[in-house]
């Protein structure tokens, strides 16, 4: 055998070549890659032409002598040797037979090679025709327990996302979770996932911090840079959280402003804030306090909120300690009889808004009262200080509706009213949780007739809830008397009731009038109250009364 340097392009063919079927592109683009990076690493097999004449038929290397053409190589260098008996096709074949590509495993070692004698990762990426993301994921093994890696160059790799969780394990980690998930011998399959869930960690990132480096330091915080986010974003996290929440609690200490308290998330991640306090969703004033948070991501967050106003003083102005303080008794409807109420009133509502005669410009105004509810958040395009998020997905399919195959707002009136009782009925809510639209709901009901669908409240779960004086008050109008037991009167009317619909007076929609006032007052604009460019607002007529719009709609 020799070693000559030749035109790839005089080489012939071999006709017995085993490989007859078209190469994976994907390795062909591998293998140009790698020839323009670093040249032909294992020389072609060659032999003289089996008629004497000049030239050499290719043995082995089809592949590497094409792919060197389209690399523009003017010269090569391959191995001649003598024709063998058959053409050549055995030698072909148990070549092709025996290339195997590397495992994730060895690549990675192979890898790690490169870069100790001063490859980059981006040339490494180039020369292999890969991407640099698919190189530093290949790195992360280089933090994989050994007994975790054995296992991986079997062929069994977790993804991407598992692998990082493992990586970032320290190795004492790794080996507890290996111990309880590592294969047994029948199994030649691990858990990847349950390898990884038992690894994760909270993290929590610098971008989210509020505290500065000197309180990092102080609590011996050590960032960890996220190598597969995105390279415009500051990545940096922390898997210490107990520290990294203790810094945002120093930093909201000697940044607490005057009026401010701080305070915890509660279970559905909104501030506890003092009991009685209303909390300011417009602009503060400046008798109003401030409340500073963590929320569930170890976000800083700020709210303010505005405290009843005192009790009425002497005038030596000390609070009035003779005033008559009359003893508690028990309300007519307990607790669990005003949540009963808000359910029926919740279901009542919602089948008017579904099924009463309602005129399009009442709808239009219930729209406006919906949006106005206590219940509903919606993100702002004026970027405020709190991010407020109402996120029900069937309200945006019923938005949906409303447009046509193209993309393009189109839709008749009655497909309109459909969407907009729809969209109605997933907002406004009479129940006593997070989700009461609170007096504005009420108002709904009482324009709409909502009263007629309440259902019969005669029953012995919801009359449980009802005070002596009130049960014996519901006995009007029926030809029950009062017992001497509150159980035999429950239960009389309980009876009664099974021939005919009461509902308890508490229950009707009609909202109180002074409390519609007040909230009329409360949301009118002032003249204290200035937009946020710093202008006036639209001045109010003090003559006209809101009021009178419901009592309109309502006739």
């Amino acid at each position: 055998m020799e070693i000559k340097l030749v035109d790839p392009r005089a080489l012939v063919e071999n006709p017995d070549k085993a490989r007859r079927s078209k190469s994976n592109p994907q390795a062909d683009a591998l293998l140009l890659a790698t020839i323009k990076a670093v040249g032909i690493v294992q020389p072609p097999v060659v032999a003289p032409q089996p008629d004497g004449g000049n030239g050499f038929v290719i043995q082995a290397g089809h592949r590497r002598v094409k792919q060197a053409i389209a690399a523009g190589l003017e010269e090569i260098t391959v191995i001649v040797g003598e024709a063998a008996e058959d053409g050549g096709a055995m030698r072909s074949l148990v070549e092709t037979l025996a290339h195997e590509g590397l495992n994730p495993v060895d690549q990675w070692r192979a890898i790690e090679r490169l870069v100790a004698i001063g490859w980059t990762e981006e040339a490494i990426a180039v020369a292999l025709a890969l991407s640099v993301r698919q190189i530093k994921k290949l790195r992360l093994l280089a933090n994989v327990l050994p007994a975790m890696l054995d296992h991986m160059a079997r062929g069994d790799m977790p993804n991407e996302t598992q692998l990082r969780t493992i990586a970032a394990a320290s190795v004492d980690e790794q080996k507890e979770v290996w111990k309880a998930h590592k294969p047994g011998k029948g199994d030649p399959q691990v858990s990847w996932w349950s390898v990884a869930n038992g690894l994760s960690k909270t993290r929590m990132y610098a971008r989210d911090a509020s505290f500065d480096d000197e309180l990092t330091q102080a609590y011996g915080i050590s960032w960890v840079e996220d190598l597969f986010a995105p390279a415009d974003e500051d990545s940096r996290y922390t898997t210490n959280v107990e520290a990294y929440l203790g810094a945002q609690q120093e930093w909201m200490t000697r940044n607490l402003p005057k009026k401010g308290v701080i305070t915890e998330a509660n279970t559905w991640g909104q501030p506890e804030l003092p009991k009685k306090a209303e909390r300011v969703y417009g602009k503060p004033k400046k008798s109003d306090h401030t409340a500073m948070y963590l929320d569930r991501d170890g976000k800083v967050q700020t709210v303010h909120f505005r405290m009843p106003e005192p009790k009425a003083v002497k005038g030596n102005g000390t609070p009035d300690e003779d005033a008559v303080v009359m003893p508690k008794t028990r309300p007519d409807v307990t607790r669990k009889g005003i949540e009963m109420i808000g359910d029926f009133r919740t279901d009542a509502l919602h089948e008017a808004l579904g099924r009463a005669p309602i005129e399009d410009d009442t709808l239009m105004a219930l729209l406006v009262l919906a949006f106005a509810g206590q219940n509903v958040r919606v993100d702002s395009a004026n970027g405020g200080g709190d991010d407020y998020h109402y996120g029900n997905r069937r309200i945006a399919r019923h938005a949906a509706a409303l447009f046509d195959a193209k993309g393009k707002l189109s839709f008749d009136m009655e497909t309109l009213r459909v969407a907009v009782r729809s969209m109605l009925i997933e907002v406004l809510s009479c129940q006593e949780n997070r989700t009461n639209s609170g007096i504005v709901a009420r108002a709904a009901g009482d324009v709409i007739g909502a009263d007629g669908f309440l259902p019969n409240m005669g029953t012995e779960e919801f009359l449980s809830c009802l005070s002596r004086s009130a049960l014996e008050a519901s006995c009007e109008g029926t030809s029950v008397l009062p017992r001497a037991r509150v159980k035999d009167t429950r239960t009389a009317l309980v009876e009664a009731f099974n021939e005919q619909t009461f509902v308890h007076p508490s229950a009707f929609f009609a909202p109180d009038r002074d409390a519609l006032a007040a909230w009329l007052a409360s949301n009118t604009v002032t003249e204290e109250d200035e937009e946020p460019d710093g202008t006036d607002a639209e001045p109010v007529d003090p003559d006209h009364d809101d009021s009178e719009g419901f009592r309109e709609a309502a006739e």
